[in-house]
């Protein structure tokens, strides 16, 4: 398959990698990457592909990139902004998480107004996925 030569030369396949990390995960499928081509650019999906499956703090971000603090914040509200991270206070600071792709950010994506990107698109690519997902899950089902 030729699609998984081109897959493996991007960022987006270290994101990919790293949502599969939750439980659920996320089926490597084109369509997968088209969906998070609309929400993260190269570098978002480079730098969200680094951070850590636990909560974490800005500082932890920063460190992880390797940037100052002060680029790392405006990149995390950014992020959580779009609801592409969950940011909350805990004693004093902000504490960011990623939530998992699915009742996740794909859909707190699309919670939010925005401007930036076609929401009709990003709901096309969604509901695709999740109806290809589904059928996955049942072909996998019937093999047990």
């Amino acid at each position: 398959m030729a699609h998984h030569n081109t897959i493996k030369a991007n960022s987006y396949n270290g994101l990919v990698q790293r949502l599969n990390r939750f439980p659920l995960g996320a089926p490597p499928t084109e369509l997968l990457f088209k969906v998070l081509k609309v929400l993260f650019s190269e570098r978002e999906a480079r730098l969200v592909s680094l951070l850590p499956i636990k909560p974490f703090t800005d500082k932890k971000a920063a460190a992880v990139w390797r940037m100052n603090l002060l680029d790392a914040r405006v990149i995390l509200s950014d992020l959580a902004d779009r609801g592409l991270l969950l940011d909350y206070e805990n004693e004093g600071s902000t504490t960011y998480v990623l939530p998992p792709p699915m009742a996740g950010f794909f859909e707190f994506s699309l919670m939010r107004y925005r401007t930036d990107i076609s929401q009709k698109v990003l709901s096309e690519l969604l509901y695709q996925y999740i109806k290809m997902r589904s059928m996955f899950w049942i072909m996998k089902r019937h093999q047990t």
